[in-house]
C-alpha cells in the first residue's frame, strides 16, 4: 500500500473562491534532529495511541489486542476487546478517548468487524474499566457499521471530535473498490458527521435524506477504470432505511487516515493522492474530491515542550521514515515547514499531556517512542 509522505505533498490553500495546491515534494530533511527518541515499549504492528487524562495510553495492535500502557512502558492487556479480521490493512485500528471522558469514562474503537463475505468498518463505544493490573472494555456497543461486508483494504477508521464535543467525524475508506467513493448511497469513501451515539448529525449537507434500498458489492479491482465495469458479486438489501446520504459530510475519499481539527476550528485531512502526490485537504461540508488514496496520521501540536511548534500540524511518514511539520496561516492555507528523517516507519504520532511527542513504529515488533527536545 502507498504511504503518507511518499511523494510530493500538496497543501490545499483555501479561500472563498479558489483552492490552489503547493508542491512540497522538494522539501529536504533537516540535517539534524531537534529532539531525542527514547524507546519505551514494543508491540506487534501497533496502529494508534490515545491518551487518558492521567497520562497513561491506550495502544491498539492491528492484529487484535488493545493495551493500557504507562509512560514507563508497563503494559496491561485490555479485556473484552471485540473480534477483528486482521488481514491486509484491516484489523484493530483506531482508539479515541471520549470528549466527556471525565464523566462517562468512554472510549471509541474503530476496527474491521468480521462476518459473512469478509469484513466491514465498525465504530464501537465502551466504558474503560481499569485497576492496578487490570483493564477492560465494559458494555461495548457497536454504534455504526458499514454494510455490506466484503473484501478490500483502505478501511479509513479515523475519528475527530468537534471542538464543542458534540459530534464525531468518522473517515470511511473505499475498501479499494474505488467507485463507491462517488456513490451517495454508500458510506464508502466518505467522511461522516455523526452524533456521539453514531446517528446522523443535524445540519449535514443531505440531512434527512435516505439512500437506495439496495447497493451492489464488487471485489477490489486493479484500477479505477476496471472498477467502473467490475462484476457485481452480490446485492445488499438494507434491513432499515439507508442513512448513508444523511450521514455524509464529504465524499470522494479513498483512505482518509489523517483527520484533526486545527486550533482555529478548521478540519483537516491527510490523503495520498493520484500518481503518488500526497495531500493535505481542508474539509468543508458537501465537497467532493477527485478519487485519491489516503493512509497516514495527522495531529496538531498545542503542548509546552516544543513551544515553537504550537499551532503546527505533525504528519507521520511510513515509507519515507520521517516526521513532518506543517504550518498554517489562519485563513485556510498550509505550508511545509520541516521534515526530519527518524529512520523508522512512523504509523502514529500523538501529543502527551506534558507536551512530549509519542510515536509508534509500523513494524513487528514496533516500538513506542517518547520524543523530547534535545
Amino acid at each position: 500500500m502507498k504511504t503518507l509522505l511518499n511523494g510530493p505533498l500538496l497543501f490545499t490553500l483555501a479561500s472563498a473562491t479558489v483552492l490552489a495546491p503547493i508542491n512540497a515534494g522538494d522539501l529536504k530533511p533537516e540535517p539534524d534532529l531537534p529532539f531525542t527518541m527514547a524507546e519505551v515499549a514494543t508491540f506487534k504492528l501497533p496502529w494508534r495511541i490515545a491518551f487518558l487524562p492521567d497520562g497513561r495510553m491506550i495502544v491498539t495492535e492491528k492484529v487484535g489486542p488493545v493495551w493500557l500502557v504507562t509512560q514507563q512502558g508497563k503494559k496491561t492487556p485490555v479485556d473484552n476487546v471485540p473480534a477483528v479480521l486482521w488481514q491486509g490493512q484491516g484489523g484493530m485500528l483506531g482508539v479515541f478517548v471520549s470528549p466527556h471522558y471525565a464523566s462517562d469514562h468512554s472510549v471509541y474503537l474503530t476496527y474491521s468487524e468480521p462476518g459473512e463475505g469478509g469484513s466491514s468498518l465498525a465504530l464501537a463505544r465502551a466504558r474503560l474499566g481499569h485497576g492496578e493490573n487490570t483493564a477492560s472494555l465494559d458494555g461495548l456497543q457497536v454504534l455504526w457499521r458499514q454494510m455490506p461486508k466484503g473484501r478490500g483494504g483502505q478501511v479509513g477508521a479515523q475519528i475527530a471530535f468537534s471542538p464543542d464535543g458534540q459530534y464525531l467525524f468518522l473517515t470511511v475508506g473505499d475498501r479499494q473498490r474505488m467507485t463507491p467513493a462517488q456513490d451517495p448511497n454508500q458510506a464508502l469513501g466518505k467522511i461522516l458527521r455523526l452524533t456521539l451515539d453514531g446517528k446522523p448529525a443535524k445540519g449535514n449537507p443531505m440531512a434527512g435524506k435516505t439512500g437506495a434500498a439496495t447497493v451492489p458489492l464488487i471485489d477490489p479491482p486493479r484500477d479505477t477504470e476496471l472498477a467502473k465495469t467490475a462484476p457485481v458479486i452480490s446485492t445488499y438489501t438494507f434491513p432499515e432505511p439507508n442513512l448513508a446520504p444523511s450521514e455524509t459530510w464529504t465524499s470522494g475519499h479513498r483512505t482518509p487516515y489523517g483527520l484533526a481539527f486545527g486550533p482555529d476550528g478548521r478540519l483537516w485531512e491527510a490523503e495520498h493522492g493520484p500518481r503518488g502526490g500526497d495531500e493535505l485537504n481542508l474539509i468543508e461540508p458537501g465537497k467532493n474530491w477527485t478519487p485519491i488514496i489516503a493512509p497516514g496520521n495527522l495531529t496538531f501540536y498545542n503542548g509546552a515542550m516544543f513551544p515553537q511548534w504550537r499551532g503546527s500540524a505533525l504528519l507521520s511518514g511510513i515509507a519515507t521514515r520521517t516526521l513532518n511539520r506543517i504550518t498554517f496561516d489562519g485563513k485556510g492555507g498550509a505550508a511545509p515547514a520541516e521534515r526530519w528523517s527518524v529512520g523508522r516507519r512512523i504509523r502514529d504520532v500523538e501529543v502527551g499531556p506534558d507536551g512530549a511527542l509519542w510515536m509508534i513504529e509500523d513494524a513487528n515488533p514496533g516500538a513506542l517512542f517518547r520524543v523530547t527536545p534535545k
